[in-house]
């Protein structure tokens, strides 16, 4: 039983500015209704130009959450895109490590360094929702689909099964007072859609943001990024990948169907494919290049024995599952659903 979560701005610091301090309320009031108590970590709530200025406080926020015996559950405030900034004083004398402890982590986004940075020093994490995305939502409630996992998780530290959301939701426009109470268009959800392969497939899952892991490799972004991400061995080797689950999903900035090309093409060269037992895929926010998309994963991975399972209700889409990274998982396309122990 989750009760004591902290709160941290490993990406964006967009939490501390004043003009969100209403989504900020909303989010901590719901999570005290839940039963939690709620800590900021000293730096989450610095603001923008001081979070991207000091990556080393944001690093030292997560290592003290670590280290804290009073914190259950460490709670990223929302993504961004730099968190990779955050490497030499996680990795330079194996802090982290030092200071990884069995406690809930969960993020997604940007948040895909930091679970794969977990991952080198052996922690299991839990990705698919964060705190301003998901306990913030200006809905009167958090949307159904996306409560049901974030309760099971807080009451149970664990995820027993995830299946189809019945819908999904359009991604909202505007984040303003005058929103609260609104909900999001929805529309039917046809579940998950297995592009090719078994119907059934097993492994440890991995991976996340598509866009987040294409930048440990391409420097168009920031040019240092794949530097350090080689220096530290951040992306696991292809032997490492072995028997896993690779988990793909797109950000809000809806990469073009050129720009996921590039993306697989990269995670390919990897060898990545050819060691996985199968990937899972996020559907992408609005559907906005579903066809494409589909179209693309057959194309570039090329092996049609290799499972694809598309469509699952995970990452920048609404709503949002919760999946573990390092338990075991079985998938089942047919029956529509994935378990883990």
């Amino acid at each position: 039983m989750i009760r004591n979560v902290a709160i941290v701005s490993l990406s964006s610091g967009i939490l501390g500015e004043e003009y969100v301090k209403f989504e900020k309320d909303i989010g901590v009031k719901r999570l005290e209704e839940f039963g939690l108590n709620v800590r900021f970590m000293p730096h989450a709530l610095a603001g923008l130009e001081y979070i991207k200025n000091h990556p080393e406080k944001r690093a030292q926020d997560l290592l003290e959450a670590f280290k804290d015996p009073g914190i259950d559950m460490i709670l990223c405030a929302i993504g961004g895109d730099d968190t990779y900034r955050l490497l030499p004083y996680l990795f330079e004398n194996d802090e982290l490590k030092k200071a990884a402890a069995d406690k809930v982590f969960l993020g997604f986004s940007d948040t895909t360094i930091n679970h794969f940075m977990l991952h080198k020093v052996g922690m299991r994490t839990f990705y698919g929702q964060a705190f301003m995305p998901d306990l913030c939502e200006l809905s009167a409630d958090m949307l159904p689909y996306t409560k049901k996992y974030f309760q099971e998780l807080i009451t149970t530290g664990s995820i027993a099964e995830i299946t189809p959301s019945d819908v999904w939701y359009e991604e909202r426009t505007r984040f303003a007072p005058d929103q609260v109470g609104i909900p999001t268009p929805s529309h039917p959800n046809q579940g998950f859609e297995l592009l090719q392969g078994p119907a059934t497939f097993s492994g440890k899952i991995l991976g996340g943001c598509v866009e987040s892991m294409y930048d440990c490799f391409c420097g168009d972004r920031y040019e240092d990024m794949p530097v350090l991400c080689r220096k530290y061995h951040l992306f696991p080797d292809a032997k490492e990948w072995e028997g896993r689950i690779l988990l793909l999903e797109t950000s809000e900035e809806r990469p073009t169907p050129d720009l996921y090309r590039q993306s697989l093409e990269c995670l390919k060269e990897t060898g990545v494919f050819g060691a996985v037992s199968g990937v899972l895929v996020g559907k992408p926010q609005d559907e906005i290049y579903a066809r494409e998309y589909k179209k693309l994963l057959v194309e570039v991975i090329d092996d049609p024995d290799l499972p694809i399972l598309f469509n699952v209700n995970i990452g920048h889409a609404l709503p949002r599952c919760i999946i573990p990274f390092g338990v075991d998982a079985f998938v089942d396309a047919d029956a529509g659903v994935i378990r883990f122990k």
